[in-house]
């Protein structure tokens, strides 16, 4: 074990100072006061060198430099998949059951909004047990779905949002394809 002290003229001394340092280096409560003189090279390991950290930061960007382009289109995938859920799950079975509760759809001039509060306009439901739905049926581009009953695609009804562009075209989400 290597051992630095300083050497005292006395020799007495050069042996207290010895075992006070092996005394230090064992963690020993008695000698907290002591400064410990030895650079030792567990000191050296208590953190990280800068080339490690900055290797960390080098594979850190690299890995989000691969990841982060794969998942910039998935959010607007993410919208037309729940605007394909509400349209054939959701708005479709509050719809149903607003069909069996009446024997109707609702009319276009009733639209959507007859399954959360009962309508006033003819034909006014007789059995209405509503709301059939929550809250105000909204895509998620923040425009109202489209309602149309009878419908010119289906006999029933249809029922679509526009998309992103608000636009009817290509990129709408149907229920009658």
């Amino acid at each position: 074990m290597d051992l630095v002290y300083e050497t005292v003229v006395h020799d007495g001394w050069a042996v207290i100072l010895e075992i006070m340092m092996n005394q230090r280096e064992r963690g020993d409560t008695k000698m907290k006061g002591m400064p410990c003189r030895k650079n030792s090279y567990r000191s050296r390991e208590a953190g990280f060198t800068l080339v490690e950290i900055i290797m960390v930061v080098v594979i850190i960007g690299a890995l989000a430099a691969m990841v982060v382009p794969r998942l910039t289109g998935r959010s607007e995938q993410a919208k037309k998949a729940v605007a394909k859920a509400d349209i054939e799950t959701n708005l479709a079975t509050a719809l149903k059951l607003y069909e069996l509760d009446n024997g109707h759809f609702p009319t276009t001039s009733q639209g959507l909004e007859a399954l959360l509060k009962q309508p006033t306009s003819s034909p006014v439901p007789t059995n209405w047990n509503g709301p059939y739905i929550e809250k105000r049926p909204v895509d998620p581009w923040g425009q109202v779905y489209e309602y149309r009953s009878p419908g010119d695609h289906r006999m029933d009804y249809d029922l679509y949002s526009k998309g992103k562009d608000e636009n009817t075209d290509e990129d709408d989400i149907v229920n009658w394809e």
